[in-house]
């Protein structure tokens, strides 16, 4: 079966993301950017990059190796087109992040950006165990269950409907322990909470393999 993300159009996702009344585009690329000054790491790997959002604020000497990866080539082609030209250590990867097969050289920093909702997440992990430095640090954004408005916030763009009966939100807490069970100890999480009322938790998790 087909996966729904190959039939999403970038531009509509993009566009539906960046609506002030939804506002997630620019609250995942601030926490990347925060998380970089934070920790300067030598190596990223952007899990689910869609376009790249957040690799615009990066500068040329501000990380030498980052690894963008997603399962849909389009959106990896527009990523190149954007960005590869100024950040020259940018690889771009297509593959499915639950896939056995992902694999390529760990890196300091994991971002995992409103990922894990369309994953499984013991088959995800297990992935990031592979492409994650042991003392590396995991960087993960979860949507948090908002009583008031749908997990998929409406908008003009009706293609992202499609993404509704894949979205699965996870507590905190699930994640936290399944995240341990991996070798990714809870260094810091916060809760981020957008104008639109929707909340995002943010943790920080230290690779430590047994």
């Amino acid at each position: 079966m087909s996966n729904a993300w190959l039939q999403i159009p970038l531009q509509d996702y993009e566009a539906h993301m960046s609506l002030p009344s939804i506002g997630q585009a620019r609250m995942l690329a601030d926490q990347l950017e925060r998380l970089l000054n934070a920790h300067s790491p030598r190596s990223l790997a952007l899990l689910g990059c869609a376009g790249g959002n957040g690799l615009e604020r990066i500068g040329p000497e501000g990380c030498p190796r980052i690894v963008a990866v997603d399962i849909n080539p389009e959106y990896l082609q527009l990523t190149a087109a954007r960005h590869a030209a100024r950040l020259p250590g940018l690889q771009l990867l297509c593959a499915d992040i639950e896939s056995e097969s992902l694999s390529f050289e760990p890196v300091e920093l994991v971002y995992a950006g409103l990922l894990f909702e369309y994953l499984e997440p013991a088959a995800a992990l297990r992935s990031i165990q592979r492409i994650c430095q042991p003392g590396g640090v995991l960087a993960t954004v979860l949507q948090l269950p908002t009583a008031a408005q749908p997990a998929v916030s409406p908008s003009p763009y009706r293609n992202l409907e499609r993404l509704a009966g894949l979205l699965r939100l996870l507590a905190p807490q699930e994640f936290a322990a399944r995240a341990a069970a991996a070798g990714f100890f809870e260094l810091e999480a916060e809760t981020l909470t957008l104008p639109s009322g929707k909340s995002f938790w943010l943790q920080l998790a230290r690779y430590q393999p047994q």
